[in-house]
């Protein structure tokens, strides 16, 4: 073992404003890491270990996945990820100590710290369909973690998982393992926003690491501790039980989606009283009980985590004998699928109640802005409904795949109604192109560039079928300026305003 860094003067919050474990808890001899393999080149492993090796030069860095078309995305200037300033990262230190491969086996052999960064999806049958997390991913990648290593290896879990899936990987890394090779495993949650993941991981709010409490468990955490103290301050440091790590990422994005959850159901109320929805949210977010942030009223959450998390929590409460709690949380997931259901109704009333053979412009198609990321995008549920309702669709986003989209809307091995799809969607090259002959225009993602201030709504106005509507699912747009176009404006928690007491 090498000798333990010094912490700096005062870097460790007293004991009384602490609730983890205090910071001398990883002041004990542990190893230096000089090489880290992340298994799994996705939208987690890639930044945040293109991020390690820009901020700890000192440190071999290499991101390893089976998918050698990803991997060759990685290694382009192409790269498979769109996230503001991540480009730039990879660029500036790709090939010098950040790598990207498909030779996991020598990753594996030559590291001191794994990542195992794969993908948890929801799974799609038997026990827990529909709402516990598909480990088949994590099992496989611990299995062949224990068949290749031949050396002591950190182990670290940074894929959203359930509580207690670090004490599976360990019992496979103990019972799989080549005599003499020693593992230690770590929980180390991510918390990165899509769109803002890089500002995220530069500046992070917190940095978690969960072990076990044995000299050995204080040990590696001390080593993952020391990589991140590249830049990250010690005090932001927060080591814990791996247990309180694994279900702290689960609480974190369950709590932040019943905030939207919450703000939504206001939404509704607000269209019915003639309240404003975003009035209100500010009122209640000047609350410094509050706060401001996840108040934004829309037309429903999205992302690869919150529902995800939100279903594991779910599952985690039955599995536990808590109806109660189980139907709590459940109940956040059902309000966001309620509100695109009401947003479509909304939208089919507008339009005389029938969509049949109406061109409906979809802007935006990514869950939120700045990401080309679709996973759970409400936009994907709202043309599912146009599409039943017999409408004509035109899509366009400025930064998701054409190929991504099909693939999204048409569900190969489950649906495969490509050709189907195909009479009816249609996927543009400008926001302009998708209006043309519409009858509404929909908007579902908050880019920027959707905006009244960057695009030209009169022109919009001029090339659409009359009356004129705008669905503003995403509270970007100035409803009083575009009714004054000629729009038919209808904006989630708002009334139209002349049916308003204007």
């Amino acid at each position: 073992m090498n000798p333990v860094l010094s912490l700096p003067s005062g870097a460790m919050t007293p004991a009384s404003e602490r609730l983890s474990r205090p910071l001398d808890s990883i002041d004990i001899p542990h190893k230096k890491v000089s090489k880290i393999c992340c298994i799994g080149a996705g939208y987690v492993g890639g930044p945040t270990c293109a991020v390690i090796a820009y901020k700890c030069p000192d440190i071999i860095v290499t991101i390893v996945d089976l998918n050698q078309a990803r991997i060759d995305a990685w290694n382009s200037d192409n790269l498979p990820i769109y996230e503001p300033g991540l480009d730039d990262v990879v660029k500036s230190v790709r090939g010098k100590n950040l790598f990207f491969s498909t030779d996991v086996d020598t990753a594996i052999k030559e590291a001191d710290l794994i990542f195992v960064s794969v993908n948890t999806p929801t799974k799609k049958s038997g026990v827990g369909k529909g709402f516990a997390a598909d480990l088949g991913y994590v099992e496989s990648a611990t299995r062949h973690i224990a068949k290749v290593a031949e050396s002591d290896k950190i182990v670290v879990e940074k894929s959203t998982v359930p509580c207690r899936t670090a004490q599976s990987m360990r019992k496979i890394l103990e019972s799989n393992g080549k005599p003499g090779a020693r593992f230690d495993i770590l929980s180390n949650p991510e918390f990165l926003a899509e769109g803002t993941a890089i500002r995220d991981l530069f500046a992070p709010d917190r940095v978690l690491i969960g072990s076990l409490d044995t000299v050995y468990g204080r040990a590696a955490a001390a080593s993952l501790a020391d990589v991140y103290a590249n830049w990250v301050p010690r005090k932001q440091v927060i080591t814990m039980n791996l247990w309180s790590s694994e279900l702290s990422k689960l609480a974190a994005n369950a709590l932040l989606a019943q905030r939207i959850s919450s703000i939504n159901a206001l939404s509704a109320i607000c269209e019915a009283t003639g309240a404003d929805v975003d009035e209100v949210s500010y009122a209640v977010g000047l609350d410094s009980r509050i706060g401001p942030k996840f108040l934004k009223a829309s037309v429903g959450f999205g992302g690869s985590c919150f529902q995800k998390d939100i279903l594991n929590l779910v599952y985690l409460s039955e599995s536990l004998h808590l109806p109660d709690v189980a139907e709590y949380w459940r109940q956040v997931v059902e309000m966001n699928e309620s509100q695109k259901r009401r947003f479509t109704q909304h939208i089919i009333s507008s339009l005389f109640n029938t969509l049949t053979g109406k061109r409906l412009a979809v802007l935006g198609f990514a869950f939120k802005k700045d990401t080309g990321d679709t996973r759970e995008s409400a936009a994907i549920t709202l043309i599912k409904y146009f599409r039943q309702e017999q409408a004509k669709i035109a899509i366009y986003d400025p930064k998701v795949e054409e190929s991504q989209i099909w693939y999204d809307l048409a569900e190969p091995g489950v649906v495969d109604d490509l050709t189907a799809l195909k009479k009816q969607v249609t996927i543009t090259s400008s926001a302009y192109e998708a209006a043309q002959g519409a009858d509404a225009v929909v908007i579902c993602t908050e880019w920027d560039e959707f905006r009244d201030t960057k695009l030209d709504y009169e022109k919009i106005y001029a090339t659409m079928n009359k009356p004129a509507f705008i669905f503003d699912g995403r509270l970007i747009l100035n409803q009083k300026k575009l009714e004054k176009i000629g729009f038919k404006v209808e904006c989630i928690g708002r009334s139209r305003l002349e049916e308003s007491f204007e």
